[in-house]
C-alpha cells in the first residue's frame, strides 16, 4: 500500500500532538471540516503546533486543525516556505504568523472561510482558487497550474511527496488529463510522456510499454502501491484518479515487480468519493463504430462525511479502424472508504472483461527479409477468427492508523483472479514480398495473485536534523497455468492478407505449464532533513527474495531458482532557492529473470534474476505557472536476445542507456497550457558473445522521443478550448547487429472541447482526432530487453467523440 501524506510532518518535541493531515484517498483531518459559530467562539484561541516547511503544507495543516475553509491559487504559495508556529492563537492570528514574510495576506470571504491575496493589492487579484477544506484538495493530489499534472505523487515506501521534494524524476497525471485526452486505456494516456512509449499495437492482445528504453508490462503496474492487482493485458483508465510515472528502477519504493521492469514504474491511484456529490455520465464514440457509456457516482455519508462510496462503470463495444476487428469492454469498480480521526480504511473491488476479435500482432522479421513497408499495410493482417478474451476480478483493502502524533502504521492486501483465452497466430515475415505462415495457436492462461504490504512510518528530530523513518515488509505470490493447442498452417501475406479457415482439428497439444512466483522483501529508509529541510538526504535498502518454481505436465522444471539480494538506494535533494531544486540518486534493484518467448526453441525457459543499476542527476524549476524538470541518467543491465540462426533465447552481453530528459508542464499564460518534453538516449551494447555487437546501439531504442501538447482557451468563446499534440520518435534498430532499421516517425493529434451549462447541469463536449494525417508507420521495434520483439504498426486516423453530463 502506498501511504499518502500531503505534507512533510516532522514534530520537533516529544510532547507535540498535531494530527496528521492525510490524503482524502484514505483520510480526514482531525478537526471537523465545518464548525458551528458557537464552536468557533469557544475555540477562538487554542493551541497549535505547525512545523516549519513549505507554505502550502503549513497552511493546509493549520486550516485542517482550525476547521476552516481556505481557497488558494496554487501559484501564490508555490515555492514559498513558512517558519511554522507553536502556541495559542486565534485563527486569523495564526494565519498571519504562518504568512509572515510571504507577501501574502488572509482575506475573510464568509463564515469560517478565507482566501489568500497578495498583501499590497488585497482583493484585486483575479483568483482561480483551489478550494481547501482542511486538506481536501492537497490530499487528492493538488493539481499544478493547468490541471494536467498533480504536484504530489505516491511513492510507495516513501509516502507521497511534492515533485519539488522528490530526488528522482516523476510525473503524476490527473483524472482531468485522462478525461480531456479521452484516454480509454493506460496505453493511450502515456502518449503524453516522452520517456514512455507503447510497444504493442493499440488493437492488439495486450499493452506493453518502455520507460527510458526498458520494457514495462501491465503486470508491473501497481494499484495504490500493490503489484499484480490490475488486469494483465489492458488497464481501463476510467478507474484512475491519478497515474504516477516514476523513471528509473523502483525496487526501493515498491519492491521487485512481477516481470522485473527496470526503466521505471507506473502506479494507478483509485478514485475516492469527494465531499461534493458526483453524478456523471459520459457517452462516447470512437471510429469506426465504437459506442460506449460510462457512469461515475460518488457520495459521502455519516458524521463529518466519514463514509464514502464511489462507483465507476463502463460499457463500450463495436468495430475499430481495422477491418474485421471489434472490441467489447466492460468495467465496474467500487471504492469504499472510511476516514476517522486516527483510522483510515478503504477497499476497492473491480471486474473487467475485454473481448477483441482479430487483434493485431507484432510483425516479426525473418533473417532473409528486409523491413516491410508500413505505408503499404492497408488491411488487418490478423485472421478474422483470431480472438482475445480476458476476464479479471480484483480487490484490495488498505488501512492507516496513527498510533500517536509521530508514528503511523499502514498496510494493504489484494488479490486477483484472471482467465484468459486466445486464438492467435504469429506474423513472421519470411521474405521481402511480405509472405508469412499462419500457424494458429489456441492459448489459455489462468492467473491467481495474492499480495500484501505492511509498514510503519515515524517522524522525529535529533537536534537540528529531522527524520522520516520507514520500515516495510512486502509479500507477492502469483501462480499461472498455460495450456493450448497448435493447428495446421496456411500461407498469407502482410500486404495482401488471405483469410484462412477457422482452425478446428489440433495437430498438437501444448504442454501444460504451471508456474509459481514468490517474492518477499523488507525495506528500510530514512529521509534526513538538514538546514530546515532545505537539504534532504534519503538512504534506504531493500532485502528481496525471489523464488520461482515451474512444472511441465506435472514434472518439475530444472530452471527453477531461489535467490535473494540486498539492494541499496539513495537520493539527495537541495532546495537551492524557493523555485529551484537540485537532486541526485543511485538506485539498484533485483529483477525477476526473463522467460524465453514462444518464438524461440527454448520457449518458457526461465532465466535467473539480474541486477540493474541507475545513476541520475537533475534539476527542477517551479515558476509557479510553469515547471521545467531536467535529468541526466545512466542505467545498466544484462542484455537478452534470440539468436537469429539457432533461435535460442538467452543473455548476450550488457546494455547501458545514458540519456537526458527534459519535461515541461503548466499554464505559462492564462488560458494556455503546455505538457510535454524530450528524451535523448545513447544506448550501447557491451560484452556481447565474441564481441560481435560491442559498441552497437541496443535494438528498439530511439535516440530521440519528443512530445509537446498545448491547450488554448479561446478568449472570444467562453468554454471553448482547442488542443493539439505532436509526437516524434527517431529511427530504431531491430537487431543487435544494427542491420535492420525502422524510420523515424511523427504523429499529430488535434482536438477541441466545449463546456457549458444547461439547467444547472455542467456539460462538456470533447472531440479529438489522433494521427490526423493518417500516416502508416512502424511506431516501435519492440523493446531491446523484451523476450518478444517485433514491429508495432501505428494506429490509423482515429476519431474520438464524447459528451459528459454532470448532474
Amino acid at each position: 500500500m502506498s501511504a499518502v501524506l500531503p505534507l512533510r510532518f516532522r514534530p520537533a518535541l516529544a510532547g507535540w500532538r498535531p494530527l496528521l493531515n492525510l490524503s482524502l484517498l484514505l483520510s480526514l483531518s482531525a478537526s471537523p471540516l465545518f464548525m458551528s459559530s458557537s464552536q468557533a467562539e469557544e475555540s477562538a484561541r487554542r493551541s497549535y503546533q505547525v512545523p516549519a516547511g513549505s507554505l502550502s503544507a503549513a497552511l493546509t495543516r493549520f486550516a485542517g486543525l482550525a476547521g476552516v475553509n481556505l481557497s488558494v491559487d496554487p501559484a501564490l504559495v508555490s515555492g514559498r516556505n513558512s517558519a511554522g508556529l507553536a502556541g495559542e492563537y486565534a485563527v486569523e492570528e495564526g494565519f498571519a504568523r504562518l504568512l509572515q514574510g510571504s507577501g501574502l495576506q488572509l482575506q475573510p470571504v464568509g463564515d469560517q472561510a478565507y482566501i489568500l491575496t497578495p498583501a499590497p493589492e488585497g482583493s484585486s487579484l483575479q483568483l482561480a482558487p483551489t478550494s481547501i477544506m482542511g486538506a481536501t484538495s492537497l490530499a487528492q493530489g493538488e493539481p499544478y497550474a493547468g490541471g494536467q499534472v498533480a504536484r504530489r505523487g505516491s511513492q510507495g515506501l516513501l509516502g507521497a511527496r511534492d515533485f519539488m521534494e522528490t530526488p528522482f524524476s516523476m510525473t503524476t497525471y490527473t483524472s482531468e488529463a485522462v478525461k480531456n485526452q479521452q484516454a480509454r486505456t493506460l496505453g493511450e494516456l502515456i502518449a503524453s510522456d516522452p520517456s514512455v512509449r507503447a510497444t504493442n499495437p493499440a488493437g492488439g492482445r495486450f499493452e506493453q510499454f518502455t520507460i527510458r528504453g526498458f520494457s514495462l508490462f501491465n503486470s508491473d503496474v501497481a494499484y495504490n502501491g500493490l503489484y499484480g492487482i490490475l488486469p494483465t493485458y489492458s488497464i481501463d483508465m476510467e478507474m484512475a484518479d491519478r497515474v504516477d510515472i516514476i523513471k528509473g528502477p523502483t525496487q526501493l519504493i515498491n519492491g521487485v515487480s512481477p516481470r522485473g521492469s527496470v526503466g521505471g514504474g507506473i502506479n494507478v491511484v483509485p478514485k475516492r468519493a469527494t465531499d461534493k456529490p458526483i453524478t456523471s455520465f459520459t457517452g462516447s464514440y470512437a471510429s469506426n463504430n465504437q459506442l460506449g457509456g460510462a457512469v461515475d457516482v460518488a457520495r459521502r455519508f455519516g458524521e463529518d462525511n466519514k463514509f464514502g462510496v464511489r462507483f465507476n462503470g463502463v460499457k463500450q463495444s463495436g468495430d475499430t479502424e481495422w477491418d474485421h476487428q471489434s472490441v467489447d469492454r466492460d468495467m465496474a469498480v467500487l471504492g469504499l472508504d472510511f476516514r476517522g480521526e486516527r483510522l483510515r480504511l478503504s477497499t476497492d473491488i473491480g471486474r473487467t472483461e475485454r473481448d477483441t476479435d482479430a487483434p493485431q500482432e507484432r510483425v516479426l522479421v525473418g533473417a532473409n527479409a528486409q523491413v516491410p513497408h508500413a505505408s503499404e499495410v492497408r488491411r488487418n493482417y490478423a485472421q478474422g477468427w483470431s480472438k482475445a478474451r480476458t476476464k479479471d476480478t480484483f480487490g484490495t483493502v488498505n488501512a492507516q492508523y496513527d498510533v500517536n502524533d509521530s508514528v503511523m502504521l499502514y498496510g494493504g492486501a489484494g488479490a486477483r483472479k484472471s482467465n484468459h483465452d486466445f486464438l492467435r497466430h504469429n506474423v513472421s515475415i519470411s521474405n521481402d514480398a511480405g509472405d508469412f505462415s499462419v500457424q494458429p495457436r489456441d492459448f489459455t492462461r489462468d492467473e491467481n495473485v495474492r499480495t500484501a504490504t505492511a509498514g510503519v512510518r515515524n517522524w522525529f528530530h535529533t537536534g537540528p536534523v529531522s527524520h522520516e523513518i520507514n520500515l516495510a515488509a512486502s509479500y507477492f505470490y502469483m501462480d499461472f497455468t498455460n495450456g493450448g493447442a497448435r493447428y495446421a498452417s496456411s500461407p498469407s501475406n502482410l500486404y495482401d492478407p488471405v483469410q484462412t479457415p477457422t482452425p478446428s482439428d489440433p495437430t498438437r497439444q501444448d504442454n501444460r505449464v504451471y508456474t509459481e512466483n514468490r517474492s518477499t522483501g523488507v525495506a528500510l529508509s530514512d529521509t534526513l532533513g538538514f538546514l530546515d529541510d532545505r537539504l534532504l538526504l534519503t538512504l534506504g535498502t531493500r532485502w528481496q527474495r525471489i523464488k520461482v518454481d515451474d512444472w511441465t505436465n506435472n514434472v518439475k522444471g530444472a530452471t527453477a531458482y531461489d535467490e535473494e539480494k540486498m539492494s541499496p538506494s539513495g537520493g539527495v535533494l537541495f532546495k537551492a532557492t524557493d523555485k529551484l531544486s537540485l537532486y541526485a540518486n543511485y538506485m539498484e534493484g533485483l529483477s525477476q529473470g526473463k522467460i524465453a518467448p514462444s518464438t524461440s526453441i527454448n520457449e518458457d525457459e526461465i532465466f535467473p534474476p539480474f541486477i540493474s543499476r541507475q545513476v541520475e542527476v537533475g534539476a527542477k524549476y517551479d515558476a509557479g505557472a510553469l515547471a521545467v524538470t531536467a535529468a541526466v541518467f545512466r542505467i545498466k543491465q544484462p542484455a537478452y536476445a534470440t539468436d537469429t540462426t539457432t533461435r535460442v533465447f538467452g543473455p548476450n552481453g550488457k546494455r547501458e542507456n545514458t540519456g537526458v530528459e527534459l519535461s515541461v508542464f503548466g499554464e505559462p499564460l492564462k488560458g494556455l497550457r503546455l505538457l510535454g518534453g524530450v528524451m535523448y538516449i545513447d544506448s550501447e551494447l557491451t560484452d556481447t558473445t565474441d564481441g560481435a555487437f560491442d559498441g552497437n546501439r541496443a535494438p528498439a531504442t530511439p535516440k530521440y522521443n519528443v512530445n509537446l501538447g498545448a491547450e488554448w482557451d479561446v478568449p472570444t468563446v467562453q468554454g471553448l478550448t482547442l488542443t493539439s499534440r505532436v509526437i516524434h520518435s527517431s529511427s530504431q534498430y531491430l537487431d543487435q547487429s544494427n542491420t535492420k532499421e525502422i524510420d523515424s516517425w511523427e504523429r499529430l493529434d488535434v482536438g477541441a472541447r466545449y463546456a457549458f451549462k444547461v439547467d444547472q447541469k455542467n456539460i462538456t463536449l470533447r472531440a479529438n482526432i489522433e494521427n490526423v494525417a493518417d500516416k502508416r508507420y512502424w511506431s516501435s521495434a519492440g523493446a531491446s530487453d523484451d523476450s518478444e520483439g517485433g514491429l508495432t504498426l501505428a494506429t490509423p486516423r482515429t476519431y474520438l467523440l464524447s459528451a459528459t453530463v454532470d448532474f
